[in-house]
């Protein structure tokens, strides 16, 4: 398992004063992510502090292959990296990062990927994509859901967001068995399912 970069403890403090002052987040369910065993946190993506929040949110780190234009400026560059971002070029072979987070969780790490690929422009879900279950299923990995989901629509300054947490899926669960394309993509469509059904808890209390 990746050890806790040197400047973790900092990063945490850091990040305890801009999720309980800046941004607030309630987290919800925590405890559904194992502590020590290999899992990958699949999440809708809402804003670029959205694997910061999450990470946050755990005591374990979790891993995110993050852009490498990230990382320009050092200072934020070793700020993310103390909570568990690593560069990724968008621009090279998909199958050298795919293979990055199979050595990464067969070293049981916790990685998390981001299943609509790209932050939603209007806060709603997207379209999931395959290739977090394809990770999953070749290394058996159980999938964490998370669903983030701010108060009105996006992440903004003074404003509480709820981050929540589901019971593990497996593959099997997913209806994943001879691991093809279709199997994918169908288990895609459930998954994005079960983080519209957190969603829509969430939205209901902020209603209350």
């Amino acid at each position: 398992m990746k050890r806790k970069p040197f400047f973790y403890p900092l990063a945490r403090v850091i990040c305890a004063f801009i999720f309980n002052v800046i941004y607030p987040t309630e987290i919800q369910n925590g405890k559904c992510l194992p502590e020590n065993e290999r899992a990958i946190v699949c999440s809708n993506h809402v804003s670029n502090i959205d694997p910061i929040m999450i990470n946050y949110s755990q005591k374990r780190m979790v891993l995110f292959m993050s852009k490498k234009e990230l990382f320009k400026n050092k200072l934020f560059a070793k700020f993310i990296e103390s909570l568990g971002a690593f560069p990724v070029d968008r621009g090279q072979d998909g199958g050298k990062a795919i293979g990055n987070a199979e050595k990464l969780l067969q070293e049981d790490n916790c990685i998390g990927i981001f299943l609509e690929g790209t932050r939603s422009k209007t806060g709603e879900l997207g379209r999931g994509h395959g290739g977090a279950f394809m990770i999953a299923h070749q290394t058996n990995t159980p999938l964490v859901p998370c669903c983030i989901t701010p108060r009105d629509g996006f992440v903004k300054a003074f404003k509480k967001t709820k981050i929540t947490y589901g019971e593990p899926v497996t593959c099997e669960e997913l209806g994943i068995v001879e691991g093809t394309a279709k199997e994918y993509r169908e288990a895609a469509k459930r998954f994005m399912e079960i983080l519209a059904q957190m969603r829509e808890k969430q939205r209901s209390e902020f209603q209350k």
